[in-house]
């Protein structure tokens, strides 16, 4: 499985922006797929996350009514549409995915790179 992560970029505060996580190989629906970040000096925290079979969607308190993940199975691509970024939203955003749900990034077997988003005030 591997993941490619883009759309990030500079963007004002109360802008929008959609990343986008492609992926090629195995098929991801039965994987749980995920949003994390890390903005400089800080750990990797999560972001939001899409159950595997169900697609319930979950989402870490600051981001929760800003930010929607969602997945498109036939192109093969999971979704994260930032709204009304503020900018403490700033950070390397990375796509990720693994049968088994955790919290703890390390936990979590496939990543994207990384796409950087800038928002400045």
């Amino acid at each position: 499985v591997q993941l490619q992560a883009s759309g990030g970029g500079l963007v004002k505060a109360g802008g929008s922006l959609r990343l986008s996580c492609t992926h090629s190989g195995r098929t991801l629906s039965s994987y749980h797929k995920a949003w994390f970040r890390q903005a400089p000096g800080k750990e990797r925290e999560f972001v939001a996350r899409i159950s595997r079979g169900t697609g319930a969607a979950f989402y870490a308190d600051s981001v929760k009514d800003r930010f929607t993940i969602s997945r498109d199975i036939r192109a093969s691509t999971f979704y994260l549409q930032m709204n009304s970024l503020k900018p403490e939203d700033t950070a390397v955003y990375y796509c990720a995915a693994d049968m088994e749900w955790s919290l703890d990034p390390s936990k979590l077997k496939y990543w994207g790179q990384g796409t950087l988003v800038t928002v400045s005030s």
